[in-house]
């Protein structure tokens, strides 16, 4: 097989994924969660200017919801699924068109649901899309990447024994260049604190430029000021710029402190998608994010009830490279 090629996001999209709110059960609130994505695929679509956005719904109940919150500013398909986070669940698309599937096991055991493992193949035939097995489990937040062969990922999660048993680094390596085309591994310790991932590094650190790589600076009292830190030693270390990103800083919700984080955002085709969540840093992040990515349209919006069930935009989008 030809070694494969991921452009990086910020390369032209044919299309983007997104998963919408589809089981009560899962969330605090799930008018408001529904809400909250709804408000990122209009962001996404521009009005036009944007990629095409295909909502993925599980069933029709949530299928009529999300037509009613998107009108004609997304295509809502209906394919049974369990949770919402594409990230992990879709496939992951080269350049070429072909979808590449890795296995699934609910994030190490703690969440299984039905319609999860498979959802990514059954979207890509859906697209008439022609994909490829890879036999480990990989999920889509765990890494992030620049386009040139560099690809970042943590080793808390990647390495974990809850996913691949026995796996080596220099055997996820092996993988990662076989499987994606990755010539070089940025290995960053620790994802966020009370991120049930393990750990992914779309939470932490994000690639906005060839050898360009994104990571929060603490604020006082921030519960992951040792994580950013570990995060920049090793980058800088590896030979990586580093960019820095504000931090939300310390976000609770009810008594827990929640990986709240602003890297989160989504690098569409006319706008670049940062959650907020009522901080002091929303407006500084949005305009220091979008500043990275000009001719795109910098937008902030609240995701304080997508983050209850575990994640934010990047997390629930996959995108179709053109």
């Amino acid at each position: 097989m030809t070694t494969p090629h991921l452009p990086p996001e910020w390369a032209p999209h044919k299309a983007v994924w997104i998963g919408f709110p589809s089981h009560p059960e899962l969330w605090d609130s799930l008018g408001a969660a529904r809400a909250e994505v709804a408000a990122f695929a209009r962001a996404v679509h521009a009005d036009g200017a944007g990629e095409p956005v295909l909502l993925v719904a599980a069933d029709d109940e949530a299928a009529g919801a999300a037509a009613l919150l998107v009108g004609d500013t997304a295509k809502v398909v209906v394919a049974p699924f369990g949770d919402i986070w594409l990230r992990d669940t879709g496939v992951i698309v080269d350049d070429t068109g072909l979808g590449h599937a890795f296995g699934f096991n609910g994030w190490g055991g703690k969440y299984e649901y039905d319609g999860d493992a498979d959802i990514g193949r059954r979207l890509a035939a859906k697209k008439r899309m022609d994909t490829v097995e890879h036999d480990w489990i990989l999920e889509g937040g765990s890494i992030d990447w620049d386009g040139t062969g560099l690809v970042v990922t943590t080793e808390q999660c990647l390495l974990n024994r809850n996913r691949n048993p026995g796996l080596s680094q220099g055997e996820a390596e092996r993988r990662l260049r076989a499987d994606l085309g990755f010539d070089r591994v940025l290995w960053l310790g620790n994802g966020l604190a009370h991120d049930h991932t393990d750990g992914h590094v779309d939470n932490l650190a994000r690639f906005v430029g060839e050898n360009r790589l994104a990571i929060p600076v603490p604020e006082e009292n921030d519960p992951n000021w040792l994580v950013y830190a570990d995060a920049r030693r090793r980058a800088e270390a590896f030979g990586v710029e580093v960019v820095p990103i504000p931090s939300p800083g310390r976000v609770i919700h009810g008594d827990e402190v929640v990986p709240a984080s602003y890297m989160n955002f989504y690098i569409g085709n006319a706008a670049v998608v940062v959650p907020v969540y009522g901080q002091p840093n929303d407006r500084k992040a949005v305009e220091t994010i979008g500043a990275l990515f000009p001719g795109r349209e910098a937008v902030g919006l609240r995701a304080d009830h997508i983050l209850t069930g575990g994640g934010s935009f990047h997390c629930i989008s996959q995108q179709i490279p053109k």
